[in-house]
């Protein structure tokens, strides 16, 4: 569902996106050729062509949502982004730098001053200051908390406490709270007074005066009920309570479970300290998931796909120097056979369908289990029954699929010991790829790291050696 919304997103930015970059490409062709004119007042007019054509696009962005400015920026060379960074209007560079990915925010901090930074800072609220402030060089940092309240400082120390991943990394301040021995006309007076509600207000929270949660009154319940009502006789008090140390994958799962909105967060005391929203929950779900991906591939960070080559190069040397060390080892195993190959050349057209059917499997597997890693349903139970499973599947697909290009490799190399040598191939490799594709994962994550890293390289690895090494082993022992 998640990707079926960012498929959408794209396709309503897509527009936007290529009026900006045609309007870019405009104001290049347009300056270039005033530039080469020789005319009257010539530096007149061509700074008065040049902020036509600025205040066109700046018009063009102004109309735009923040998120979809980010995507623009992120779609941009650098040249250009900077271009469209300054074009956006001051107010709006704090929205603006959340939204855009790691790699651009870095890109574009870099040419702010500082003064600017900081202005964009105040227009944060604390929750959200918190996701930035690693970006934020610690000059900048050290101004915009002098400049908060004494709210706001406390607000930004609580945030910025958790560790990433947590529900404290995750929540925000911003709520709505109720007392439970008042009337739902004195609440509904009270919510009269705001300017708005803060955003994905569901429900109010009810504490009492240490500030405990009581239960929760959705909006539904306060609108449809007998104004002269108390709180306490219909707000809900067996609501989903988190905790700031909870982990962020856990509240995703509940908020996917019970369709929830938002939640409150409860120290151990059970005192109310904020609450998460769908929206941070459907953010932290997305960032995991494109994080996955890059791991898989052996990525260690995001990248602006406009980057330098050198930090490129920097950001995927050290899986592409494992890669070259397995590969290495997997000449290796061909070379420790190369007298067999002499003999017998079909051994050459054959082996790469052993190692790429193996690598294919392992990959299935090696999905499965991450997945189920972020979702928590591997326990160590679970994790046995798990492994017997995956090696009956990769027997069964062994020894079918396996014998399939067995009779192919006999009807074309007139040969049935080859067939054979084929289908006991292809399914020990299989069985060694579902090994290794519940292995890794689950070590990885033993070990606190992402389960995910660099799978799909080591699963390549171990497969082409392993393939190698069993297909042309048997072919040795069986057929020369």
């Amino acid at each position: 569902m998640a990707e079926v919304e960012e498929a959408r997103h794209q396709e309503d930015v897509q527009p936007r996106l290529r009026e900006v970059q045609a309007l870019l490409a405009r104001h290049k062709v347009i300056e270039s050729l005033v530039h080469r004119q020789q005319m009257p007042k010539h530096d007149l007019v061509e700074g008065l062509v040049h902020k036509q054509h600025l205040a066109e696009l700046r018009g063009k962005l102004d109309a735009l949502h923040s998120a979809d400015i980010a995507y623009i920026l992120e779609a941009l060379p650098l040249d250009e982004r900077l271009l469209v960074w300054d074009l956006v209007k001051a107010e709006r560079d704090g929205e603006i730098l959340l939204e855009v990915s790691d790699a651009v925010r870095e890109s574009i901090i870099e040419t702010m001053a500082p003064a600017d930074l900081v202005a964009a800072a105040e227009e944060l609220d604390a929750d959200e200051l918190a996701d930035l402030a690693p970006d934020l060089p610690r000059e900048v940092m050290q101004a915009v908390f002098l400049g908060l309240d004494t709210e706001g400082r406390e607000q930004l120390r609580a945030a910025m406490s958790y560790r990433e991943n947590t529900v404290g990394a995750l929540m925000d301040f911003e709520m709505v709270t109720v007392r439970q021995d008042i009337t739902l006309e004195v609440v509904l007076r009270y919510l009269r007074r705001f300017d708005e509600l803060p955003n994905h207000t569901d429900q109010l929270f009810v504490i009492d005066r240490e500030e405990n949660l009581r239960g929760v009154l959705p909006l539904g319940v306060l609108l449809i009920n007998d104004p002269e009502t108390q709180v306490a006789a219909v707000m809900q008090t067996d609501t989903l309570a988190l905790q700031p140390l909870d982990e962020a994958d856990a509240a995703a799962q509940a908020f996917e479970r019970y369709d929830l909105v938002s939640a409150p967060v409860v120290d151990g005391e059970n005192r109310l300290v904020g609450r998460v929203t769908v929206n941070a929950v459907v953010d932290y779900i997305r960032q995991e998931a494109e994080a996955d991906q890059l791991a898989q591939a052996g990525l260690k960070e995001e990248e602006d796909i406009f980057a330098s080559v050198w930090d490129s190069v920097k950001n995927r040397w050290s899986w592409l120097a494992i890669n070259l060390v397995t590969a290495f080892i997997a000449s290796r195993v061909i070379g420790a056979f190369e007298g067999s190959i002499q003999k017998l050349v079909a051994l050459a057209a054959l082996m790469p369908i052993v190692a790429g059917i193996g690598g294919n499997s392992g990959n299935q597997t090696i999905t499965m289990i991450v997945r189920a890693l972020a979702l928590g349903q591997i326990g160590e139970d679970s994790a046995r029954r798990l492994f017997r499973k995956e090696l009956g599947v990769s027997l069964i697909n062994g020894l079918l699929w396996g014998g399939l290009i067995g009779l192919v490799a006999w009807w074309l190399y007139d040969d049935y010991r080859l067939g054979l040598v084929m289908t006991a191939a292809m399914t020990l490799n299989l069985l060694l790829a579902a090994t290794v594709g519940v292995t890794v994962p689950m070590v990885m994550q033993k070990l606190g790291r992402d389960p995910a890293m660099g799978s799909s390289v080591m699963i390549t690895a171990v497969t082409d050696s392993g393939g190698f090494f069993i297909f042309l082993g048997l072919a040795t022992l069986l057929l020369l």
